[in-house]
Formats: C-alpha cells, sequence, structure tokens
C-alpha cells in the first residue's frame, strides 16, 4: 500500500527535524521548523488513520479458491467438482450425511456421492430423489427441491465458505443452482427477485440457474457453510455477473 511508504518517509523527516529544532541549525529558523515538525505529526496521524480505515473495509470476494491452494480460513474453498451425469428422474434433492472416518464414508458412496473432509467432519453427500437413504452414516440435511433441466449433464462442485459479518460475494452467476447448508452465522442474498437471508437452523437457501446474485454475511457470528453449485457439465460453474447492479438491500 503506498499510504505505508509515505508513512515511513514522514517519519524519517520529522527525525530529521527534530535533530534541526534540538540545536543544529541556526536559532532563527526553529520558529519555522517547529512549525513543519506540527505540519509533518499532523500527516502522519492523517495517513494512519486512512491506513486503519482502508485495512477495516470489508473483504470483497471476487472467486472461489481449490481448497489445495488454500492460504487462511476466510473465503471460499472449493472441495471437488465431479461430473454426475444426467439427471433424468423427476426430482432430485441434496443429501448430507457425516461418517467418524473417511473409509465408513467411501465404502457407502455409490455412483453420485462424494467425500470430503470439512470444517470438521468427514462428509459423505449427493444428489438423488427425495427418497434416497443410507444404511448407516448420521444425516444431517435433506435440501430440496433442486431445479434441474431433466436429460442434462451435470457436475456437482462442492465447497465451504468461511466469510466475517460484512464480507460480500461479488455478483455472479452460475450455469445451474447454488444452494447452501448454513452451520453458523447469516447470509443476506440479494438478486433481481428481491432479498433473503440463510442462517443456521432456518430453511435452506437455493438460487435457480442463471440467476445474478449479490452475497453479505450479516449479523454478528462467522459465517460456516456449505456450498453446492449443481452446474451444467459443459459450462465453467460461475461468472462475473456485470449486466446487472445489486440494489443494496442487504446490508449489515
Amino acid at each position: 500500500m503506498g499510504d505505508i511508504s509515505t508513512i515511513g518517509v514522514t517519519n524519517t523527516y520529522n527525525f530529521a527535524v527534530r535533530k534541526e529544532i534540538l540545536g543544529e541549525t541556526d536559532k532563527s529558523t526553529k520558529p519555522y521548523l517547529l512549525f513543519k515538525l506540527a505540519a509533518l505529526s499532523l500527516a502522519t496521524v492523517l495517513w494512519s488513520n486512512l491506513a486503519a480505515a482502508q485495512t477495516s473495509q470489508p473483504a470483497v470476494l471476487h472467486a472461489c479458491t481449490p481448497v489445495s491452494e488454500r492460504t487462511g480460513e476466510l473465503g471460499c474453498w472449493i472441495w471437488s467438482d465431479e461430473p454426475i451425469g444426467a439427471l433424468t428422474r423427476t426430482q432430485a434433492f441434496w443429501h448430507l450425511y457425516v461418517y467418524p472416518t473417511r473409509a465408513a464414508a467411501e465404502a457407502e458412496k455409490g455412483q453420485r456421492g462424494t467425500v470430503v473432509e470439512g470444517l470438521g467432519k468427514i462428509w459423505l453427500m449427493t444428489i438423488d430423489e427425495e427418497s434416497w437413504k443410507l444404511a448407516s452414516g448420521e444425516r444431517v440435511a435433506k435440501i430440496g427441491l433442486l431445479p434441474f433441466t431433466p436429460g442434462e449433464k451435470y457436475s456437482a462442485q462442492y465447497m465451504e465458505a468461511f466469510f466475517t459479518p460484512g464480507m460480500t460475494a461479488a455478483p455472479h452467476r452460475h450455469p445451474g443452482l447454488e444452494a447452501w447448508y448454513t452451520m453458523s452465522g447469516q447470509t443476506c442474498l440479494e438478486t433481481p427477485e428481491g432479498a433473503q437471508t440463510g442462517r443456521a437452523g432456518g430453511p435452506p437457501v437455493i438460487v435457480p440457474r442463471g440467476l445474478p446474485m449479490h452475497l453479505t454475511a450479516t449479523g454478528s457470528e462467522k459465517r460456516r457453510a456449505m456450498v453446492l453449485v449443481l452446474h451444467e457439465s459443459s459450462k465453467p460453474y460461475s461468472s462475473p455477473a456485470k449486466d446487472w447492479t445489486p440494489k443494496g438491500l442487504c446490508k449489515n
């Protein structure tokens, strides 16, 4: 940041001016130097306040990152993006189970299942009809109905999201639906259709294909959520929604 280097230069100059005031220059110049030192000290305070204000601005997330490239906790981290083939049945749901070991989850994942480790648990997730269930494991959630085009080939991308209150995701859209399972905190979603909030213990949020969206973590608790993007396999999972501007309906 440019302001940090400027602060360094200003502090160095202040030190030089102090040396002049302490007796290394003609006494007749000291009132002028005192004025200069006061002005430079004020500039230092202003630059410091500006730097603090800039670093306190809420973060804006522009893209999710593979979990293998993770550099910290906050952000959106992609666990997997796997093709699940054509959806041909009349309905689909997102099923989430947890297991004590990865081996136990892998033994039951089936054709469309995905096993991931995150948020302190071992998860088995799949896309199937409402009545689908497993013989073992703990069912955490069943989210649906999921809107889809029968016969279209889909990929299931699973992610985890960590947002502090005030963090936002830049406007974007998907060639398929997005759904959340919120474990803590809450997120306000704005689309051209209005705003809604997903929170822990509340109803799931499902965003239809192609709808531009803007997300804001609200409340006072860190948002921790599982995210599904069920997208057409032939297309990138996400793209910026440059043709739409949010109205600011979501505020923390």
